[in-house]
């Protein structure tokens, strides 16, 4: 009997969304510091923008994922791809505070809309049960593969351009997402019983289940840790590394500047992600999903509370971005994996939208903290502790989940 093949065309046009959509997203820390010298914005007024971005993610992934569920995933993209342009073209014309904070809820619904729950759905849906874990783990690292250029292309378009063109620019490359659609399509490989289950009725049953309150809330410090880090690791390795090693290690290391570094860091945390996405994926198909993200979110915990601890080095920030990047969005095939294993893959876009939401809350909680106490400290050591606490509560949250699903009933 002929294997099914892991790479099909579904996936491979989601992966070309998901790293357009991720080339665009990761890199908007590297606007940070231009955007501050344009306007001389408190750290802490851009950061609520890219929280109030994460915030609209989180709350219209769920809204996109019954959309799509509902009328079709491609309608559900093309709503999502013309909401991300829109909101970057607007962006690049805010004066204020508050127009770019406005704005970037239409970002974070074109973000949900282009993004994760919705891709994810369809690649979960089209995978046969044998390949799905993998076929996620795939998927993810896709998005990996946008945050490798994404942060480093921002960085070198702000060279040449001012930050607002840069943003147009950008605009267009999400478009050219739409050019994906016509490979999008596939009838779901669920069984006769999910397919019978309205969307209602496996939402209640979901929300009974204490596994999906824990999945729930373990996905807040993967969100808080990511956000945080994305938004303000640049700037904070531009300022840390500049006190420390403005010439030396940097020049051997073939980097010019500090801030290239903090572009480069975000690179590398994408470029060791594909191979950690990619390898969690087929972890997931032979062992235990939840010790697998217990793992991760120890490993995580251990890493931050090693690098903020440690001197500060060109070499560590590298060396901490490569472990990161490796345990980055491991978690996302394994989670979603999860859910589709609990409840079936019917409603696989609504229910991990669900779950993508907790993960929006903790990345607003980690883009507006991070913010908030540089300005009120100079620093961000509280905000990093935060996250190391939150990460340890995750890997313990996850250890009493059921694994084993609950038969649809008949």
């Amino acid at each position: 009997m002929t294997r099914p093949s892991v790479f099909t065309p579904i996936l491979i046009a989601g992966c070309a969304v998901l790293m357009l959509n991720f080339a665009i997203r990761a890199s908007f820390g590297v606007f940070q510091l231009p955007i501050h010298d344009s306007f001389g914005w408190p750290r802490s007024d851009f950061s609520m923008a890219i929280a109030v971005q994460n915030l609209a993610w989180g709350i219209g992934q769920p809204i996109f994922g019954a959309l799509a569920e509902r009328f079709g995933d491609r309608r559900a993209i093309i709503a999502g791809a013309l909401l991300y342009a829109l909101g970057l073209v607007l962006s690049s014309y805010a004066t204020t505070p508050g127009m770019m904070q406005a704005l970037e809820v239409l970002v974070g619904f074109g973000i949900a809309g282009t993004g994760f729950g919705v891709i994810l759905a369809i690649v979960g849906r089209a995978s046969h049960p044998e390949n799905r874990s993998l076929a996620l783990g795939i998927a993810t690292a896709a998005g990996s593969a946008g945050q490798v250029i994404g942060a480093p292309t921002a960085q070198a378009l702000l060279h040449v351009f001012p930050w607002t063109t840069v943003f147009v620019i950008f605009a267009v490359v999400i478009l050219c997402t739409l050019f994906a659609l016509p490979f999008l399509r596939a009838q779901p490989l669920a069984s006769k019983a999910e397919l019978q289950e309205s969307l209602g009725t496996v939402l209640i049953r979901a929300f009974k289940d204490p596994s999906y309150a824990m999945i729930f809330m373990g996905f807040f410090s993967c969100g808080y840790q990511l956000a945080f880090i994305t938004a303000h690791f640049p700037a904070f390795v531009t300022e840390a590394c500049a006190a420390i090693d403005p010439n030396g290690m940097l020049a051997g290391m073939g980097i010019s500047t500090t801030s290239t570094l903090g572009a480069v860091s975000i690179s590398v945390i994408g470029l060791f992600n594909i191979a950690g996405s990619i390898y969690a994926g087929a972890l997931g198909k032979r062992f235990s999903k939840k010790y697998l993200l217990a793992g991760i979110y120890t490993a995580r915990t251990l890493a931050s509370a090693a690098f903020i601890m440690a001197p500060m080095t060109p070499f560590t920030v590298l060396a901490f971005s490569a472990v990161m990047g490796a345990l980055w969005l491991a978690t996302v095939p394994l989670t979603s994996g999860l859910v589709a294993h609990l409840f079936g893959i019917r409603y696989m876009g609504t229910l991990y939208g669900f779950v993508f939401l907790s993960h929006q809350l903790g990345s607003f909680l980690g883009v507006w903290l991070g913010g908030k106490m540089y300005d009120l400290t100079g620093d961000y050591t509280l905000v990093w502790w935060v996250g190391i606490g939150v990460g340890a509560f995750s890997a313990l949250i996850h250890l009493p989940i059921r694994e084993h699903r609950v038969a649809v009933p008949a």
